[in-house]
């Protein structure tokens, strides 16, 4: 059997250990013939390029970042006779199955071209481990400790200067890096998506705290948080208004906006630090590093007990399939128990 590997949208700690184990285990013990898709969906758009892997292409590549295949943020769907063209690619290098490894963009499209006729397998992918049919995606646990670092080295400029500072990380509809960095940096409040931003009572928690001998603030913010408004929320705030194929656009700098309220209407000095691609790049940590193996392996499995039409999920300590469609469900979001408690220290 031939298999076509492919890793599409932001590139994403882990995605090396994912090919590594497909590798390995498919030309190792199925015997299979492993393909590699370069740039996303792209590549099967385009024709290619499309080569073999080897045991020797991937050895030692899960300490590496990024992903040797590289990606684009490509959707077949937005391209004139897209699918013919994927289904042409797939003939011409005699593709039986492709593994799709991605975030909920990349897992849409191949959930679509299952239904297409198309043998595909999903593995999910992103920092902001939104994606909903998994307990945890790669990745994110990279992310949060990077962003967790950057809250702790933070933390002693704000203090040596008693100032008030605004981390912001990533999280389009999910808070979820902001929770868990913040809980684990003892932010002193953290903003998400989910909620949106009071601030009047956020100007007036930083007061407080400034009243009793607390002169500096720590505040962690997600990149889609929106400010309160009546009636509802303000709009994203956005790095460029041009939308990708998937018609998502580049959002950041709602730490800026809010370090300029908080220093008019406070009078304390303000700060911001906009993380960004820091979060996703170098190597993975090693929980990223066993997670993706088992996601490679996994998949792999799928191919050979031809499941088609699922994706890998994590649920519990286990590793199972479940369909793709199951991505395609609303954004996995925090839920208002587990911010009850990081709310616990934003007194």
């Amino acid at each position: 059997m031939n298999v076509g590997v492919l890793t599409g949208g932001g590139d994403c700690p882990g995605l090396n250990a994912v090919i590594r184990a497909i590798v390995y285990k498919g030309l190792n013990q199925y015997k299979y013939n492993i393909m590699g898709i370069y740039e996303g969906w792209k590549g099967l758009l385009e024709g290619g390029p499309i080569a073999p892997l080897t045991i020797e292409d991937v050895v030692g590549i899960q300490v590496r970042g990024g992903t040797i295949l590289k990606t684009s943020r490509t959707n077949p769907f937005k391209h004139k006779k897209g699918i013919e063209l994927i289904k042409k690619t797939l003939k011409k290098y005699k593709l039986d199955a492709v593994i799709a490894i991605g975030g909920e963009d990349t897992l849409g499209v191949a959930a679509r071209l299952h239904q297409e006729g198309i043998k595909v397998i999903g593995v999910p992918k992103t920092i902001d481990n939104d994606v909903a049919g998994t307990d945890q995606t790669f990745g994110f646990d990279t992310a949060v400790n990077i962003a967790t670092e950057a809250i702790d080295r933070l933390r002693s400029t704000a203090e040596a200067h008693n100032r008030v500072f605004l981390v912001e990380v990533m999280g389009r509809h999910a808070g979820w890096i902001a929770v868990q960095s913040g809980i684990a940096g003892g932010a002193h409040m953290i903003l998400v998506p989910e909620y949106p931003i009071d601030v009047d009572k956020l100007v007036t928690g930083i007061v407080k705290r400034h009243a009793r001998g607390e002169e500096y603030s720590l505040i962690v913010v997600a990149e889609g948080a929106r400010l309160k408004k009546d009636g509802g929320q303000s709009d994203y705030i956005l790095q460029e208004p041009e939308k990708d194929e998937f018609g998502h656009v580049r959002l950041g700098g709602i730490a800026y906006i809010l370090a300029k309220i908080i220093e008019e209407k406070t009078g304390f000095e303000c700060r911001n630090a906009i993380l960004g691609h820091i979060q996703r790049g170098g190597k993975p940590t090693a929980f990223d590093r066993v997670l993706s193996t088992r996601y490679g392996i996994h998949a792999i499995d799928l191919i050979k007990q031809k499941k088609f039409g699922q994706m890998v999920a994590l649920r519990g300590t286990k590793i199972v399939g479940t369909p793709l469609v199951s991505a395609m469900k609303k954004a996995k979001t925090i839920d208002k128990e587990y911010y009850k408690i990081a709310e616990v220290f934003f007194g």
